[in-house]
């Protein structure tokens, strides 16, 4: 791979940082000048073939409707929520637990994201949990950026274990069959015990790393949203915040150990919130002095307050529906998995995608609105206001994820060429690979982070990288299976800065235009999860 080439290749990644980042433009602008730089470049350089970008192209607004649908229902079940009157009574009960700011936080983005990621993953927790911090009276900037940081760690565990399960198991085999290297490294055990161990040796990992993520939101709240900008703030409760971490941390570690990797976000949360929110109330290892934004916010109530359990219903519905559908033990995940829509075969190529619509989320959030309406007994006025709002706030994001998905589907897709090369990122990790050889551990999580960055999903990332991680491993005759769980938590990392997350949740709170500023507070956190697991991952090669 040559200089030009090698640049092609970065086109994806330093295009959206450049545009996006450093200038600062919106995603609805830079979204489509990366999208036109990556098309020419891969034809001109990477000599892909017009059809096969075409294909990828189309395969990336098929992949863009379907994380549109989710974003739609996230955004209309916010503003039934907050037209019904709920989120009035939801943040008086908030307020209820603890008036302080830091503890609410940790509650929700850490614990209850936690919970959400586990039972529907892609991007579900920041839609909820985001708009969520938001109504509560939280900046929509912080709302946003802490919201993604949070979803770091139960990522690995996310949609019923999706990430390990399919991900690292699919991108272990070679056609329906695991790898030769694969194969021969692993014997006669079968996949699902090897993946379990995976699974425990990340995890392991992540009780070190994955345990100061509260501490990080706290600190990032009270020094870039408080009215001191102090980090003092944010330390004076760190005795809790390690506290909240650990109480997700530890039950996830115990359950992915008995367990697995399909339940420990979703039981760790669960696990979580039923140890911290008794303690905040009881004040337990918390500070004398409540913090807030420097003045208390207020939301007007114009009319009476739904009852507390009433305000919540939707989202303990949309957590049993999200929970109920995703069990394999239970038909409804069948059911609603038959229904599929997609194009095989596009434009002739091997190119294929689909997607079944009545099991995203976004129908779970539609079915919970349409209860909503009902139990909340809303006008006909109210439920109009609701729509039309929903409807303008989706303007700028179908525009942006419209050109940003086809950018991530012609670099994956890119293997197909004139020019003798690998596809675009199996060649930027190769060429990784051979320059820092037995400091591979440093790097591993980076090369999972990149997966998740350009594909919007840990789940893809873990498929495209886990056999080239494999692979590094055999050749430098390092421990695969630890190699592997580096892969997965940097995929976790790179959830945090992903393109795709960050657009999706900025729509929601109405932030669309802001991506770039949502990054360059994302990118702090997640190069200290990166970094972390990588240290941790180097010294286990080193010592054990």
């Amino acid at each position: 791979m040559n200089t030009i080439e090698l640049l092609t290749a970065l086109t994806p990644v330093l295009a959206v940082f450049i545009l996006l980042v450093l200038l600062k433009l919106p995603a609805t602008k830079a979204m489509p000048v990366s999208f036109l730089l990556t098309a020419v470049l891969s034809y001109v350089v990477w000599k892909i073939p017009l059809l096969q970008i075409a294909a990828a192209s189309i395969e990336g607004l098929i992949i863009s409707v379907s994380i549109l649908w989710i974003v739609f229902g996230a955004i209309l079940l916010l503003n039934t929520l907050r037209n019904s009157g709920a989120l009035d009574a939801i943040r008086t009960g908030f307020m209820g637990i603890s008036t302080d700011r830091r503890v609410q936080l940790i509650i929700i983005a850490w614990l209850f994201g936690a919970f959400i990621e586990g039972a529907a993953g892609f991007g579900t927790p920041a839609a909820i949990g985001a708009p969520l911090l938001v109504a509560l009276g939280f900046p929509p900037l912080a709302a946003v950026a802490l919201a993604l940081i949070a979803d770091s760690s139960p990522v690995s565990f996310g949609a019923v274990g999706t990430p390990i399960i399919v991900g690292v198991d699919q991108g272990l085999r070679q056609g329906p069959a695991v790898a030769d290297q694969v194969a021969a490294t692993i014997g006669n055990q079968p996949m699902s015990d090897y993946l379990q161990a995976v699974t425990q040796s990340a995890v392991f990992i992540d009780l070190f790393v994955g345990t100061f993520i509260p501490f990080i939101l706290v600190m990032m709240l009270t020094r870039y949203f408080g009215k001191k900008r102090s980090w003092k703030e944010g330390l004076a409760i760190w005795k809790f915040a390690l506290f909240a971490g650990v109480s997700f941390t530890l039950p996830a570690f115990t359950v992915a150990s008995l367990l697995g990797p399909e339940f420990p976000s979703i039981i760790g949360g669960l696990v979580g919130l039923a140890i911290v929110i008794p303690a905040a109330k009881r004040g337990f290892l918390l500070p004398d002095k409540s913090w807030d934004f420097g003045e208390p916010s207020s939301t007007p109530n114009k009319r009476t307050p739904l009852p507390l359990w009433l305000a919540w219903m939707p989202y303990l519905l949309v957590a049993i529906f999200l929970v109920l559908t995703r069990l394999d033990i239970l038909p409804i995940k069948g059911w609603l998995k038959s229904v599929n829509v997609g194009w095989q075969q596009i434009l002739g190529t091997e190119i294929s995608t689909s997607f079944e619509p009545l099991y995203l989320p976004g129908s779970i959030f539609i079915v919970v609105i349409l209860i909503t309406i009902v139990i909340h007994k809303m006008t006909m006025e109210a439920i109009k206001v609701t729509m039309i709002d929903s409807l303008k706030t989706m303007a700028g994001t179908v525009f942006a994820l419209s050109t940003a998905v086809p950018i991530v589907r012609i670099f994956i897709n890119s293997e197909v060429n004139g020019a003798d090369l690998m596809s675009m990122p199996m060649e930027l990790a190769t060429m990784v690979a051979n320059s820092v050889g037995d400091a591979w551990p440093l790097v591993a999580p980076f090369i999972g982070a990149l997966g998740s960055f350009i594909s919007g999903s840990a789940t893809f990332s873990n498929m495209m990288f886990s056999l080239f991680q494999f692979s590094v491993a055999d050749q430098l005759q390092m421990n695969e299976q630890l190699v592997l769980s580096l892969q997965v938590l940097g995929a976790n990392a790179g959830n945090m800065i992903c393109v795709l997350n960050v657009v999706a949740a900025a729509s929601v709170v109405g932030m669309v235009g802001k991506e770039g500023t949502i990054i360059r507070m994302t990118i702090g956190p997640m190069l200290f999860y990166a970094v972390s697991s990588g240290v941790l991952g180097f010294l286990w090669v080193v010592f054990l």
